[in-house]
């Protein structure tokens, strides 16, 4: 896979891939117009989003109605490192929910590839030339 990024005016930065311009902008106080998420917001939303698939996969795959299921995902911020130190999700589900797969729900969203790259990072390697 490759990815175009490009500049967009002001904080905007947009990554093209496959035929879709993903925007990202940074907030006000960041000297944005926070018309779009930022970088890091994307992130942190790759990975509720990618368990998320991984939740409706299995239900989908077991025919389990998937209304009122949500995911609920929070940050514990080290404000020294400017880092996240923990991300935890929840996996909400209705009372009617079958309680024997509720197991097999946090299973099915640790499979997500974009928590097994942050267990194991690939290196990032980064050059400039000119073109």
């Amino acid at each position: 896979m490759e990815m175009t990024i490009s500049f967009k005016g002001g904080r905007k930065v947009a990554a093209g891939f496959d035929g879709h311009t993903l925007m990202t902008d940074q907030p006000k106080e960041s000297g944005g117009d926070g018309s779009a998420p930022s970088p890091f917001e994307l992130f942190l939303a790759s990975l509720g989003t990618c368990a998320g698939f991984f939740v409706l996969a299995f239900c989908q795959k077991r025919q389990i109605p998937t209304e009122g299921i949500e995911l609920r995902q929070s940050m514990d911020w080290d404000p020294v490192k400017h880092l996240v130190t923990k991300v935890a999700i929840e996996i909400r589900v209705p009372k009617t929910f079958p309680e024997k797969y509720l197991q097999s729900l946090v299973l099915a969203a640790e499979t997500c590839a974009v928590k097994r790259h942050l267990q194991d990072p690939p290196k990032i390697e980064i050059a400039a030339k000119a073109v």
